[in-house]
């Protein structure tokens, strides 16, 4: 039998609720599957622990998490802490960490959900987000604090070896789609130097796979796009900025934040990959048992995929789908049901 080892990490807000939720799919799923089973160990890394301990990953906290196959993530992000010390003190240390540089978005109209376009069910794209420098880099700094003469700097940073590997990974992805379409975005009428080595480096890996179609859009011009022409998008790829926020409007275009998936990657394999919903912490619902658990549902099925069990992520899809059609929605999606309930039916339809 097959044996994955999970990180598990809720973290914050609703990543409990929804993180215990895919536990139990994916239970469920090397049941009903067979083959394969996954050992699952728990870090309690959240902002509680931040704000006892002082820290959120613990001295030699990495290198625990380099002993894994796959690092399932809830959300982090907590009203007790501010957010740039919440994500840069969980997620993006595991993030560039372990050089998980490519951050990949699929978006689409899920059987049941109703997409605020008129041609949401044209939405088909998978969001390529570089995930290791770029705007999230960390370099900068503030100086002259508290004078009127005070001066802060962010400084985004793009390296060849950087974008052209991003690139090559969006590339190989596309080659894989029927469409074989690959759409380049970024700023690089204004920002004449890093956007325009994206530019520069996107069309030179682009010799290399004369059959994908490519196409480059202005971000600004592409959110227009993705509302208007939604069917003339595949695979988007762009900066760690960029794709960020342009995957949290692709969501919302497919009917809620709370059904999009997230997989950070390091294609090499040479570190753990990431697996976390979209949606944030959510304050909101936070302890309401309201959480769509759809999301991580459909980013447990990526982290099959990538550890190699292939028939349980079309299972796990195929169940999702099932619950979507059948009208069970959390009031995100404009229904009454529960996570419990959503997670319920989920189950019931893998064990058939």
């Amino acid at each position: 039998m097959r044996v994955h080892k999970i990180a598990s990490i809720p973290a914050d807000g609703i990543g409990p609720e929804v993180i215990s939720a895919g536990l139990e799919v994916l239970e469920a799923l090397s049941r009903r599957i067979g083959g394969f089973r996954l050992e699952v160990e728990h870090f309690p890394w959240n902002s509680d622990y931040y704000l006892e301990h002082g820290h959120y990953i613990p001295p030699g906290g990495l290198e625990r998490l380099k002993q894994f196959d796959a690092i399932f993530f809830g959300a982090v992000g907590s009203q007790k802490v501010p957010d740039d010390v919440s994500l840069w003190g969980l997620r993006l240390p595991i993030a560039q960490g372990f050089d998980q540089y490519a951050n990949v978005r699929p978006a689409r109209v899920l059987p049941g959900v109703k997409s605020p376009l008129h041609q949401g069910n044209a939405i088909d794209w998978i969001i390529v987000r570089e995930n290791s420098e770029g705007e999230y880099a960390g370099n900068g700094g503030r100086v002259h604090r508290g004078l009127p003469t005070e001066v802060g700097t962010e400084t985004a940073v793009f390296t060849r070896v950087g974008v052209e590997r991003i690139h090559r990974f969006a590339f190989e992805l596309a080659r894989t789609r029927p469409r074989k379409r690959l759409t380049l975005v970024t700023k690089s009428n204004a920002q004449r130097f890093g956007m325009v080595l994206w530019d520069e480096i996107f069309f030179e890996v682009a010799k290399q796979f004369p059959d994908v179609q490519t196409d480059r859009e202005l971000v600004d011009a592409v959110t227009t796009r993705m509302v208007l022409k939604p069917h003339t998008l595949d695979v988007i790829v762009g900066t760690n900025l960029h794709a960020d926020i342009l995957s949290d409007l692709a969501a919302a275009l497919s009917g809620s934040l709370g059904i999009g998936p997230t997989a950070n990657i390091n294609p090499e394999r040479n570190f753990p990959s990431m697996f976390e919903p979209i949606h944030g912490s959510a304050f909101d619902i936070t302890g309401k048992g309201i959480a769509n658990p759809i999301a991580t549902f459909w980013t447990s099925a990526m982290m099959l995929e990538h550890l190699g069990e292939p028939e349980a992520a079309r299972a796990l899809m195929k169940a999702i789908e099932q619950v979507t059609v059948s009208g069970i929605h959390t009031p995100d999606l404009g229904g009454s049901a529960t996570t419990t309930d959503v997670t319920r039916a989920v189950c019931e339809r893998i064990n058939g």
